[in-house]
């Protein structure tokens, strides 16, 4: 059996990144290692975590595209789910998230808006999808 255990984003700084998701979004740090290189959240089932730019290079020799906010989002997101989705991205904001587009209601009753992070990684903020 595979399982989904995590989704690592390369940033410059771990710590000021973790931080950003403890403020922002209310998660809680699982982890973070002894040089700030790499760390983890506590976000439900699945953990998000963060590596290091340094670190990705030691891992990834040919290299990877780094997100910036200067440049357009890459084609992935990270969803988080709330019931109160303006509340949510205001105080992001105030965190210092970039609004991409204010909530909107999708035709299957979905309110969904998204924001980019401090290292310009784009986040949908969303209500849960009813079936």
């Amino acid at each position: 059996m595979v399982k989904f255990g995590y989704t690592i984003l390369y940033v410059e700084n771990v710590e000021e990144t973790i931080a950003f998701y403890e403020n922002a979004f209310g998660f809680s740090r699982k982890f973070v290692s002894p040089d700030n290189d790499y760390g983890e959240l506590i976000t439900g089932e699945t953990t998000l975590s963060f590596a290091s730019k340094k670190l990705a290079e030691s891992n990834l020799k040919e290299g990877f595209i780094e997100s910036s906010l200067e440049d357009k989002p890459f084609a992935i997101e990270i969803g988080f789910i709330t019931e109160n989705v303006p509340e949510v991205l205001q105080k992001a904001t105030t965190f210092g998230a970039v609004i991409v587009s204010e909530p909107v209601e999708k035709p299957w009753g979905q309110i969904v808006a998204y924001a980019r992070d401090l290292n310009g990684f784009l986040i949908e903020i969303c209500t849960e999808v009813q079936s």
